[in-house]
């Protein structure tokens, strides 16, 4: 396998250590790899010192990563480092710990892709479209199974997610049949790496079948009540292009907290951002402020009531994870709530007057 196809450059190929060959991750499953290198693939996993010296799980190799190894044999190999990262397109993991889960790594492009059918939602592509900023690979707005729509429908979806997406493209495509799939076919030229996120049942697989002209990826059909799918993806797979470039595959997430800066949410909501330069104060919270450029826009009509609220909710969530993540910000939040309970504690002692 020539690596240059898939966005190998001479800069990566200078490896730290003798010994070491160059490899590409297109398989992460739990602590298990699938490498490509020059002479084919290898299984891997990460060196005892990797684990030793990654500060957390997220510097530990992902989907798209490119990696120095040391191949055992001609079927396994070792990962020792972790090459710096172009771009890494990741979410906060459940639960109450502010921990960042890669999704894939080294990606140029994104393909939000969102299904014309039950399940199409703005403000979920929002969502993606922060993660994309933050990410700094590029996206584009895919709108798949746009057979299912009369052109009324089509061109209304179509307007509603270029409001969300800004000058980012949107493209409508299927997979009935390869032409379908025709508008994607100047975004996968080169050696770019194009990384397919969305909800389960959005037809992300059946994407890269199509393109593949094979059934490389397994399939099933949405529920009928709620156009909800099930995830017949379960890990992130890295997959080469015959004519160069690669695709990555991500299972479907129902849940996406965003692990992203304030920055990234303007970025997503680029109106908004250029309004927020027009407000009289630097700092304005865009929630009542005299002077606030975002406001008035709101109040003239020209930025609408969903737009606003679900940028404000994201910014909240935004601030929020920067509060936690800061280990010092986060100690200053408890001792905030902790005085504000002994307040409320010690109204309650007060003696009461009659």
């Amino acid at each position: 396998m020539n690596l240059e196809r898939i966005g190998a450059t001479p800069a990566l190929s200078a490896l730290p250590e003798p010994g070491l060959i160059l490899a590409r991750v297109t398989l992460s499953n739990r602590d298990q790899y699938r490498l490509l290198t020059e002479e084919g693939e290898l299984d891997a996993e990460a060196s005892g010192a990797l684990w030793y010296n990654a500060a957390t799980r997220a510097d530990m190799p992902v989907t798209g990563d490119w990696v120095a190894a040391r191949v055992i044999n001609r079927e396994q190999a070792i990962v020792e480092r972790v090459l710096p990262r172009r771009t890494l397109f990741a979410r906060r993991a459940a639960g109450k710990r502010e921990d960042r889960q890669p999704i894939a790594a080294n990606v140029d492009l994104v393909f939000l892709v969102c299904g014309l059918d039950g399940d199409f939602n703005l403000r979920r592509l929002e969502r993606y479209l922060t993660l994309a900023a933050e990410s700094g690979a590029e996206p584009v707005v895919v709108l798949n199974k746009c057979d299912l729509c009369d052109s009324d429908t089509l061109a209304a979806r179509q307007a509603e997610a270029a409001s969300a997406a800004g000058h980012r493209a949107v493209i409508a495509v299927h997979t009935r049949a390869p032409e379908g799939l025709a508008p994607l076919m100047p975004y996968l030229k080169g050696d770019r790496t194009v990384a397919l996120l969305g909800s389960s049942g959005v037809g992300k697989s059946s994407i890269v079948n199509c393109l593949l002209g094979e059934e490389r990826l397994r399939t099933k059909d949405v529920r009928e009540s709620d156009s909800r799918g099930r995830h017949t993806t379960t890990h992130r797979e890295l997959i080469p292009l015959p004519e160069g470039g690669a695709l990555i595959d991500t299972p479907g997430m129902r849940e996406l907290q965003l692990w992203a800066s304030g920055e990234s949410v303007d970025a997503a909501f680029d109106e908004i951002g250029t309004l927020a330069l027009e407000c009289r104060f630097h700092d304005c919270a865009h929630s009542g402020e005299p002077g606030c450029a975002v406001q008035e826009a709101f109040e003239r009509g020209s930025l609408s009531a969903e737009r606003l609220a679900s940028y404000r909710k994201l910014r909240r969530e935004t601030e929020h994870h920067e509060r936690m993540a800061d280990p010092l910000l986060a100690l200053e939040q408890k001792r905030k709530w902790k005085r504000i309970q002994q307040s409320i504690k010690d109204v309650y002692r007060l003696p009461k007057h009659r």
